[in-house]
């Protein structure tokens, strides 16, 4: 069996709060682009077997889809074992819910293989163990999310518009952004209400103007590249740019194919990830 994994933005993301247990608030517009890994997947007798094409990335329990896998086993008492190889093309501690997109992947595709059939809405509290991301990664799309991510509101699509995509060659931790982040200091919040308006509206040039993410005021003060990528972005006839999730990757809207690739011919002679897509 193989599925597509997808790729994510974030249109908007707002901290709104903080638990008792230390997790924020979360409210986020969340979209997906048409950057995804493969994952195919074989039953075994017994145990769980995970390679991928990227020699850095683990195949043990530190790798999401291993952890889903057992997770999924022991939810459903299966008995027998499963192969799954990742052919991974979303870029890595980027922001872009790469390994959570993998194991939402594999949660619903073991549903499928193993002949559980669970609702997707049973496997959502699976996913949630993973990450906050994963739940968004079963549903897909465009929506907003809120509490720690596992309230998903799906919106009208946001689809086919088009984006250049950016990746420096360094990671960041999410972790290291979210204890960084000083919630009593976020001055500016996203006017979610009214992007998930001009969203439904598909007006992209709203949309690129006033989406915003509240992590940047963490990554940008640390990597200033960030901020050099969004202004040439937007010199090279982006509507607008952003860093997705905790970054680093930046991405930014444009009008029209043209403009896309004058962008992504410059982004691809100084980095090395930079991919032209759309909105799914």
């Amino acid at each position: 069996m193989q599925v597509k994994a997808y790729a994510k933005i974030n249109i908007a993301l707002d901290v709104v709060g903080k638990r008792e247990d230390g997790y924020h608030l979360l409210k986020m517009i969340m979209q997906q682009v048409d950057i995804y890994d493969v994952l195919t997947l074989d039953k075994e007798d017994s145990g769980i077997k995970l390679s991928t094409n990227k020699a850095f990335l683990p195949s043990n329990n530190k790798n999401l889809v291993y952890r889903a896998a057992e997770l999924f086993m022991e939810a459903y008492n299966i008995s027998e074992g499963v192969r799954v190889h990742i052919k991974k093309n979303i870029p890595v501690a980027a922001g872009m819910a790469g390994g959570s997109s993998d194991a939402a992947a594999a949660l619903l595709a073991f549903n499928r293989l193993f002949g559980v059939n669970a609702p997707v809405e049973e496997l959502i509290p699976l996913g949630l163990k993973l990450g906050a991301d994963v739940p968004y990664c079963m549903v897909g799309g465009t929506a907003l999310c809120e509490g720690i991510g596992e309230i998903i509101t799906p919106l009208k699509p946001f689809k086919n518009h088009i984006l250049v995509v950016v990746k420096p060659k360094f990671g960041i931790s999410t972790r290291e952004v979210y204890e960084n982040l000083d919630i009593n200091r976020i001055f500016r919040h996203p006017e979610v209400e009214e992007l998930i308006l001009a969203m439904k509206r598909d007006d992209v040039a709203y949309v690129a103007s006033n989406m915003k993410n509240v992590l940047e005021n963490v990554t940008l003060k640390k990597h200033h590249i960030l901020i050099d990528i969004k202004e040439e972005m937007k010199r090279l006839g982006a509507l607008g740019a952003l860093m997705s999730g905790s970054g680093p990757t930046v991405f930014g809207f444009f009008e029209d194919m043209q403009r896309a690739q004058y962008c992504y011919d410059y982004m691809k002679s100084k980095f090395e990830e930079v991919f032209i897509t759309r909105t799914i």
